[in-house]
């Protein structure tokens, strides 16, 4: 039994897969998402969801889901009686969400997340998506409030709030598994990321899974793991200055090493090889299960440090994959997908 917050896009959606077909796992998914209204498609996160229900249909496997906001009281009850009614214990919890606003449940603040650098501007270069040139940009330091609150949205607090709800209902079953993931990437992504505002999230989030992981195990020989993952194209690494240029040329690096993986692999990876049935993690000094290994490999940290170095607006689409970038991201809301007649009719109101 698997319950995954936050499954309608990126590693969420790619855990959810992962462990459906790998074990015919009984699913159910939590999301923020939009329906169908009138002539207004739903967002893509709901037709991935629906596609899911259909597959897992086909194959004799149990997927439910709920929409709403996770990071409401509301629909953690929702998703307790849900439990309760029709699935029994959960065995893995994944917890899996980008987010860039939370009301809070308890206090009924919001919080509004920011991607800033700490303590002074930051000037780098990147890629201008909607000119398409590489150019210089500068950002300026976040101010505590705006720190406090992306901790807020992006920390470990929402996470903690999910497994004490299930513990106090006594939903998580003998030796069940919490797993949430971060990313750490190469240095020269850090000042905007690790050493910035999401940075200090990741930092609250890993204290508490080291917290909730001795709760877990203390009361049912459980653990909670942080898996540090390889940068993928998502909407919300792509809204982050700096890494769209980056991903383009780690891309390319790694397809030509054979060693790329889209979320699904990656995903597929981290449920056959450290968490699942009979199966035991391998964890760094800091306890985190880390499938950016191959990222962050030598030879291709080296190249990628070589290429930033030589990239400019006449020279990106030769030493980097740009248009793969471009076609991901495309392929995220369906476009660009081989095979598909555009101009054919189809039926956009669809139902979970």
């Amino acid at each position: 039994n698997v319950l995954v917050v936050g499954a309608s896009t990126g590693y969420g959606l790619a855990s959810r897969i992962a462990l459906t077909w790998a074990y015919g796992a009984k699913s159910l998914g939590i999301f923020y998402e939009r329906p169908a209204s009138g002539k207004r498609t739903a967002t893509a996160g709901y037709y991935n969801s629906v596609a899911l229900h259909q597959l897992a249909a086909q194959d004799g496997i149990s997927a439910e889901s709920i929409n709403g906001d996770a990071f409401s009281d509301d629909i953690k009850r929702e998703t307790i009686d849900r439990i309760k009614g029709s699935m029994g214990k959960i065995d893995i919890l994944v917890y899996s969400i980008a987010a860039p606003r939370r009301i809070h449940p308890r206090t009924g603040a919001e919080h509004n997340s920011v991607l800033k650098p700490i303590g002074q501007s930051y000037t780098s270069q990147t890629i201008d998506l909607n000119r398409e040139v590489v150019t210089d940009i500068t950002l300026e330091a976040a101010s505590e409030q705006e720190i406090t609150d992306t901790v807020a949205v992006m920390g470990g607090e929402d996470l903690e709030f999910w497994t004490d709800a299930l513990l106090a209902e006594d939903l998580l079953a003998q030796g069940a598994t919490v797993v949430t993931y971060s990313y750490i990437g190469p240095e020269l992504t850090w000042a905007i990321y690790r050493d910035g505002t999401i940075g200090k999230a990741k930092e609250d989030l890993e204290t508490r899974v080291n917290t909730l992981d001795k709760t877990l195990s203390d009361k049912l020989g459980g653990n909670v793991y942080l898996s540090v993952n390889k940068a993928i194209v998502s909407q919300a690494s792509m809204a982050i200055p700096v890494v769209p240029l980056y991903m383009s040329i780690l891309n390319q690096i790694m397809d030509t090493k054979g060693t790329n993986e889209d979320p699904i692999a990656q995903m597929g990876r981290l449920f056959t090889e450290h968490l699942g049935p009979d199966l035991s993690p391998t964890l760094d000094a800091e306890r985190r299960i880390r499938l950016d290994d191959r990222e962050l490999r030598a030879d291709v940290t080296a190249e990628i440090i070589e290429r930033w170095g030589q990239i400019n607006t006449d020279n990106f689409r030769e030493i980097s994959d740009y248009n793969g970038l471009q076609h991901s991201f495309r392929n995220l809301f369906g476009f660009d997908v081989d095979g598909v007649n555009y101009d054919e009719a189809v039926e956009i109101e669809l139902n979970l």
